[in-house]
């Protein structure tokens, strides 16, 4: 009800009342013309458009790189089990709504005879532990896709599709890599790209470019702008940089910030078999992309602590929707420190760093100190380790 007051008159008119123009004298001199819309006067008092906030976590991890005796210390009587490889990392992954692995080697199965460095073709169960330990899909793209050549791909292909593992990076034919993959979570959805430098020298049958994705800035402008038009939050691995160097280089930092400048939200690298630091990349328009640029090995045999370190980064994307209006946050970014562990080329397992003691590490502590130091010296926010106590079960 709206009250009119004029002097000494009161007037009230109701928000459904058909009138539309009222004659209120006022005095013996002039008349007051009150316009009444009651339509509008409905409109204003209905409710403003409620604001809906959903928030889901993705966790990414380095380079699983099958080297001939990871797969020899994962025999069984009936084949290979690489599960208890993941069983002490396994809670990390699983606390996370997506989960991403960088699945250096391609799983070609015993068929093709397995094999390790330089050309390497890793087991079937290889994926099944993955699948195992939570995570939802794989990239493929890096400088091992082609080693074992276009029948691991397939195959490898064949067995992430029968256990139900969203990959990217590499496909089977031109239909399935203009299929971009998408991962919806909690009402946000997800795209994932995946690309490489190279392919160690072997090339790509003629005819057959979706055998693997190469870093292409003009390729990459197209399927950015249709996993922004598929999803809320663009997704790219990039393999990339020089290895075994604890800094990117300056063509990974240009591919990163193209990227961002295209509209990616997170880059996650690979390719170094070290750790790289996080970094923020902004726009002027205030956006910003979220950079890791080598999240190192997760599971491997090579020597040396450098090479033997890993880890988990998560990054909480939050949707903010208010009517038609939709805004993306990135925000809490968080890094778990990994050793991948091994004795005598047997007993691998990898082991959050913060677990290790002097049994699998000497100065173990002084050693997740400079890891950290390392990897925040250009986000100083970034935190560190998920206590146990708090992980949660995905549903």
């Amino acid at each position: 009800m709206i009250g009119l007051v004029a002097c000494n008159h009161t007037l009230s008119v109701q928000a459904n009342d058909p009138i539309t123009e009222v004659n209120l004298p006022v005095s013996n001199e002039m008349e007051l013309l009150v316009q009444v819309d009651a339509e509008q006067v409905v409109a204003e008092l209905e409710p403003v458009e409620p604001i809906v906030i959903n928030s889901a976590t993705l966790v990414a991890v380095g380079d699983i790189l099958i080297h001939s005796s990871v797969w020899q210390d994962a025999k069984t009587d009936e084949g290979y089990d690489f599960k208890p490889m993941f069983e002490l990392v396994k809670p990390y992954i699983e606390q996370a709504d997506i989960a991403i692995a960088n699945q250096e080697t391609m799983i070609g199965g015993t068929e093709l005879g397995l094999t390790g460095y330089p050309r390497f073709n890793s087991p079937y169960e290889v994926g099944d532990a993955l699948k195992d330990s939570g995570f939802d899909i794989v990239s493929l793209a890096n400088n091992h896709t082609l080693d074992r050549g276009e029948k691991a791909i397939n195959n490898a292909i064949a067995h992430w599709n029968e256990i139900g593992m969203a990959y990217t990076g590499a496909y089977v034919s031109t239909e399935d890599k203009q299929r971009i993959r998408t991962i919806e979570k909690n009402g946000i959805t997800f795209s994932f790209l995946s690309y490489t430098y190279g392919t160690n020298g072997l090339p790509i049958p003629e005819g057959k470019d979706y055998l693997v994705n190469l870093i292409d800035i003009e390729q990459m402008k197209e399927d950015v702008e249709l996993a922004k038009q598929l999803a809320d939050v663009v997704v790219a691995s990039v393999h990339f940089g020089n290895e075994y160097e604890e800094l990117p280089n300056e063509s990974q930092k240009i591919i990163a910030q193209e990227l961002a400048k295209l509209g990616v939200d997170i880059v996650i690298g690979h390719h170094p078999h070290v750790l790289q630091p996080v970094e923020w990349i902004e726009q002027e328009s205030g956006r910003k992309t979220f950079v890791v640029y080598s999240l190192g090995n997760f599971i491997a045999a090579q020597d040396g602590l450098e090479r033997e370190l890993g880890g988990i980064v998560q990054i909480e994307v939050e949707k903010v929707t208010e009517g038609e209006k939709e805004t993306i946050t990135l925000k809490n970014p968080s890094f778990i420190p990994t050793l991948a562990y091994k004795k005598n080329y047997r007993n691998y397992k990898i082991i959050p760093l913060e677990d290790c003691g002097e049994e699998y590490l000497k100065q173990a502590e002084q050693v997740y100190e400079s890891v950290k130091a390392h990897m925040n010296q250009w986000v100083v926010d970034l935190n560190f380790l998920v206590p146990k106590d708090q992980l949660l079960t995905k549903e």
